[in-house]
């Protein structure tokens, strides 16, 4: 579990992150959405350690990350497992390569062992047999899996996603979030993505937090997010004629879910 208590983020005289307070949950795909500048990236940042918080606290189980050791710092980084918004895949290295990297970086095993583990994680993505493959021989889906797989070779405790989604057809994007959902689910991992993604919101938005010009707008789940009173979500969520018309859909289904289930009986 992650805990952000009153954090504030400022960059000299522009502050962007204003109070916040949020708890990110272990087994449960944890949300940030918001339109661009609203300081979902700089949250993440601020959580993972590459931002010090100009007030506040982050505390992983209840350890704040502020007032840890070189040492506990090197194990939290080990715990940590980071999908990229372009997967960062090193271009001159293959599949197998990109994957071990981790590996090679903070532990001691040998190349023999290492390969069972990348073994097991491209098996788990779906990509078993790629092992010799380099990034410019793989589609857009293939690459977010194989940053998956670097990203939990080494079975952390915390996943951090940023736009796993981008630059993916609707089709993909679902195995991603599906794929995500799963590891999530059965390592009891703590993942927070940072989305744009509407399908991710609704698909697999266990808890979501909505940010806007820095501020905590709303907290909630995909099942919540649907009756929200919150003008600015909404206009968030349903910018289109098409998402609105979903919603309102929704809506009618709740208050008669006796003549909606009429309705699908004698279909």
């Amino acid at each position: 579990m992650i805990e952000v208590q009153h954090l504030r983020k400022s960059f000299g005289d522009v502050t962007v992150l204003f109070d916040i307070s949020a708890t990110f949950y272990p087994g449960k795909c944890n949300l940030i959405i918001g339109s661009s500048g609203s300081g979902k990236t700089v949250l993440q940042k601020c959580i993972v350690g590459l931002f010090q918080p100009t007030s506040g606290d982050i505390l992983y189980n209840g350890q704040s990350i502020l007032q840890m050791n070189n040492q506990e710092r090197k194990q939290l980084r080990q715990d940590i497992g980071m999908l990229f918004q372009g997967s960062a895949l090193f271009d001159s290295m293959t599949v197998e390569q990109n994957v071990m990297f981790p590996l090679d970086m903070f532990t001691r095993d040998s190349f023999e062992k290492k390969l069972k583990r990348v073994n097991e994680v491209l098996e788990r993505v779906n990509l078993s047999g790629n092992n010799k493959k380099f990034p410019s021989e793989l589609s857009g889906g293939m690459k977010k899996r194989v940053g998956i797989a670097r990203a939990i070779v080494l079975n952390p405790k915390y996943l951090f996603c940023d736009e796993p989604n981008s630059g993916l057809d609707p089709q993909t994007s679902l195995v991603i979030d599906k794929l995500i959902q799963d590891l999530t689910r059965e390592s009891n991992t703590t993942t927070i993505v940072n989305t744009h993604d509407m399908n991710s919101v609704m698909e697999i938005g266990d808890n979501i937090l909505y940010m806007y010009k820095g501020y905590k707008e709303w907290e909630g789940n995909n099942k919540e997010i649907i009756f929200s009173k919150n003008e600015r979500l909404n206009d968030f969520i349903f910018a289109s004629e098409f998402l609105k018309d979903v919603k309102e859909m929704r809506m009618l289904e709740s208050d008669h879910p006796d003549q909606h289930a009429n309705d699908s009986t004698n279909k």
